[in-house]
Protein backbone atom coordinates (compact mmCIF):
# COMPACT_ATOMS: atom_id res chain seq x y z
CA UNK A 1 0.00 0.00 0.00
CA UNK A 2 0.81 3.67 -0.60
CA UNK A 3 1.38 5.94 2.56
CA UNK A 4 0.97 10.06 1.53
CA UNK A 5 0.73 12.54 3.75
CA UNK A 6 -1.05 15.65 2.99
CA UNK A 7 -0.92 19.05 4.26
CA UNK A 8 -4.50 20.28 5.83
CA UNK A 9 -5.15 23.18 7.68
CA UNK A 10 -6.43 22.44 10.84
CA UNK A 11 -9.54 24.51 11.08
CA UNK A 12 -11.07 21.62 8.35
CA UNK A 13 -10.30 18.77 10.69
CA UNK A 14 -12.38 21.42 13.12
CA UNK A 15 -15.45 22.00 10.29
CA UNK A 16 -16.42 17.98 10.49
CA UNK A 17 -15.25 17.57 13.64
CA UNK A 18 -13.17 14.54 12.77
CA UNK A 19 -9.63 13.49 14.35
CA UNK A 20 -7.03 13.06 11.74
CA UNK A 21 -7.03 9.62 11.83
CA UNK A 22 -11.24 9.89 10.96
CA UNK A 23 -10.66 12.75 8.89
CA UNK A 24 -8.14 10.92 6.61
CA UNK A 25 -10.67 7.82 6.08
CA UNK A 26 -13.49 10.40 5.21
CA UNK A 27 -11.14 12.10 2.90
CA UNK A 28 -10.47 8.54 1.49
CA UNK A 29 -14.36 7.71 1.01
CA UNK A 30 -15.35 11.01 -0.43
CA UNK A 31 -12.91 10.57 -3.00
CA UNK A 32 -13.70 7.31 -3.68
CA UNK A 33 -17.30 7.99 -4.16
CA UNK A 34 -16.65 10.94 -6.46
CA UNK A 35 -14.29 8.70 -9.05
CA UNK A 36 -17.28 5.80 -8.57
CA UNK A 37 -20.31 9.11 -9.29
CA UNK A 38 -17.47 10.21 -12.02
CA UNK A 39 -17.27 6.62 -13.45
CA UNK A 40 -13.81 6.46 -13.11
CA UNK A 41 -13.44 3.47 -11.30
CA UNK A 42 -15.98 0.36 -10.20
CA UNK A 43 -17.73 0.20 -7.50
CA UNK A 44 -15.45 -2.89 -6.00
CA UNK A 45 -12.52 -0.58 -6.36
CA UNK A 46 -13.99 2.47 -5.01
CA UNK A 47 -14.85 0.41 -2.29
CA UNK A 48 -11.34 -1.01 -1.99
CA UNK A 49 -9.78 2.93 -1.96
CA UNK A 50 -12.20 3.55 0.76
CA UNK A 51 -11.00 0.52 2.92
CA UNK A 52 -15.05 -0.71 2.66
CA UNK A 53 -16.29 -3.86 1.99
CA UNK A 54 -18.29 -3.31 -1.06
CA UNK A 55 -21.94 -3.29 1.05
CA UNK A 56 -20.08 -0.77 3.31
CA UNK A 57 -19.61 1.25 0.25
CA UNK A 58 -23.06 1.06 -1.24
CA UNK A 59 -24.27 2.15 2.12
CA UNK A 60 -22.25 4.92 2.37
CA UNK A 61 -23.24 5.96 -0.89
CA UNK A 62 -26.71 7.10 0.18
CA UNK A 63 -24.95 9.25 2.90
CA UNK A 64 -23.22 11.43 0.14
CA UNK A 65 -26.74 10.96 -2.06
CA UNK A 66 -24.97 8.90 -5.27
CA UNK A 67 -26.54 6.49 -6.93
CA UNK A 68 -25.33 2.78 -6.34
CA UNK A 69 -25.99 2.62 -10.22
CA UNK A 70 -24.05 3.48 -13.35
CA UNK A 71 -27.14 4.13 -15.43
CA UNK A 72 -29.68 6.50 -15.73
CA UNK A 73 -33.39 6.06 -16.30
CA UNK A 74 -33.08 5.98 -20.42
CA UNK A 75 -30.54 3.34 -20.27
CA UNK A 76 -32.58 0.79 -18.07
CA UNK A 77 -35.07 1.40 -20.40
CA UNK A 78 -32.82 0.82 -23.85
CA UNK A 79 -32.21 -2.40 -22.29
CA UNK A 80 -35.44 -3.97 -21.35
CA UNK A 81 -36.51 -3.13 -24.91
CA UNK A 82 -33.04 -5.82 -26.14
CA UNK A 83 -33.70 -8.41 -23.64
Amino acid sequence: MVQMTLEMPEEALATLRKDPQHFAAELRLAAAIKWYELEIVSQGRAAEIAGLSRSEFISALSRFRVSPFQCDAAEIVAEARRA
